[in-house]
């Protein structure tokens, strides 16, 4: 299940022992509704090895702002906290699953 991320829970998530996905995206942009459906299948396959969630840039600016998000999509990994890679514009499903599995171990 695709996590909804806002600053409440932010801090929560990205803490978790397993690496996180989060999609940076907003209603009105057309490459993210391209990107979401992926999203939420990523989300389902590794529900049980990773955490993947989104955040609505327009509602959620401050985080957008303190990750130096300026364009979406933007996709962020994090590991133990931090972010540890970075996918900008839509994506393949096998570039954003690779970013993942490399950080399992």
């Amino acid at each position: 299940m695709t996590l909804e991320i806002t600053e409440k829970n932010f801090d929560e998530i990205i803490n978790s022992d397993k690496p996180v996905l989060i999609d940076f995206w907003a209603q009105w942009c057309g490459p993210c509704r391209m990107l979401g459906p992926i999203v939420d299948e990523i989300a389902i396959e590794y529900t049980d090895k990773a955490l993947v969630g989104k955040v609505n840039a327009d509602t959620e600016q401050m985080l957008s702002f303190k990750y130096g998000v300026r364009s979406i999509p933007t996709i962020l990994v994090f590991k133990n906290g931090e972010v540890v890679d970075r996918l900008v514009g839509v994506q393949p499903k096998s570039s954003i699953t690779s970013k993942i599995d490399y950080y399992l171990n």
